[in-house]
């Protein structure tokens, strides 16, 4: 990955793979942001329904990268990261927005707090994008910072489109894992657990998560399965903190596994359910500690910046 320091401050980001009903709606909703401090990537991961044709038609207003064989959202991630010149990275899936103030606000944190993560206010939504929203323009920025993501006390769902990571910071982990099919983000935030500081913004959304019956996290066997992979990782020691912070990087899996297992019974995956609640229940318990002792003692104040 190409780790020279860039000339702008933000690349955005767009992976794609056969989402040629969407991906109009996520790059136009990028160029609505871009400015001569940010540029537009756009990798194709192999499309074979038309998505490469309609990207060509944008010409020179976006970095198009059309990968000649399918590898998957985490390595199309990678190969975005290494056509980068941001300082800052703005991940986009191709069936997701951005909110047009999003860079704006993004700029005013970074001004403030200069964060190594930033976790924004992510956005569900069905159909045609809430228009009405993404163009309010905001005012006010609530955020909260914590020393790093796993001293969040807050409640943040994972998302590629929810994640803004200075590049340095993302090359010195080595970038997404490409052996994750899915939860690569949670695989990515909890590498980057330690990376401080890390700012979440509270309100106002800036990335809109797009629901479809072609959403990866439908299929929950697939993410029983890499959940699991997840365990086995913290086991032989790959994520960071060591024993120091082996608790906190407990309690933040333990709420995925709670809400897996809990997915999991809805599905009637009952024995699956079982064996995970099992497997996890030292993170399950260290999340229920974290949850009690945050209730106790109060969040991180949360802080108001003016736009």
């Amino acid at each position: 990955m190409n780790s020279l320091a860039g000339s702008v401050r933000f690349s955005i980001i767009i992976t794609s793979h056969n989402q040629k009903g969407f991906i109009c709606g996520a790059v136009n909703s990028a160029l609505a942001v871009r400015s001569d401090a940010a540029e537009v990537i756009v990798v194709d991961d192999a499309s074979v329904d038309g998505s490469q044709e309609i990207l060509c038609g944008y010409g020179n207003a976006i970095r198009l990268a059309p990968l000649p064989e399918n590898r998957g959202a985490a390595a199309a991630r990678n190969h975005g990261v290494s056509m980068a010149n941001g300082d800052y990275l703005v991940f986009l899936d191709g069936d997701d927005a951005l909110a047009p103030s999003a860079l704006k606000i993004y700029e005013r944190i970074i001004e403030k707090e200069q964060p190594k993560l930033i976790l924004a206010a992510l956005q569900s939504f069905t159909g045609a994008f809430p228009m009405g929203e993404l163009w309010r323009q905001p005012r006010e920025i609530q955020i909260a910072e914590y020393q790093d993501y796993m001293q969040k006390d807050r409640t943040f769902r994972p998302s590629a489109t929810a994640l803004v990571i200075e590049r340095r910071t993302l090359l010195r982990v080595k970038g997404w894992s490409v052996d994750f099919p899915v939860m690569e983000d949670v695989d990515l935030l909890i590498k980057l657990g330690d990376a401080s500081p890390a700012v979440q913004i509270l309100s106002p959304h800036t990335a809109f998560y797009r629901l479809h019956p072609g959403n990866t996290m439908n299929n929950i066997t697939r993410y029983l399965e890499q959940m699991r992979r997840l365990l086995d990782k913290e086991h032989v020691g790959n994520y960071p903190g060591g024993r120091e912070r082996r608790f906190e990087r407990y309690a933040l899996m333990g709420g995925h596994i709670l809400a897996f297992v809990k997915r999991a019974i809805r599905s009637g995956l009952y024995r699956e359910a079982l064996s995970l609640a099992a497997v996890g229940s030292p993170m399950v318990l260290a999340s229920i500690v974290r949850k009690c002792n945050v209730a106790l003692t109060g969040r991180r104040p949360c802080e108001v910046l003016t736009v």
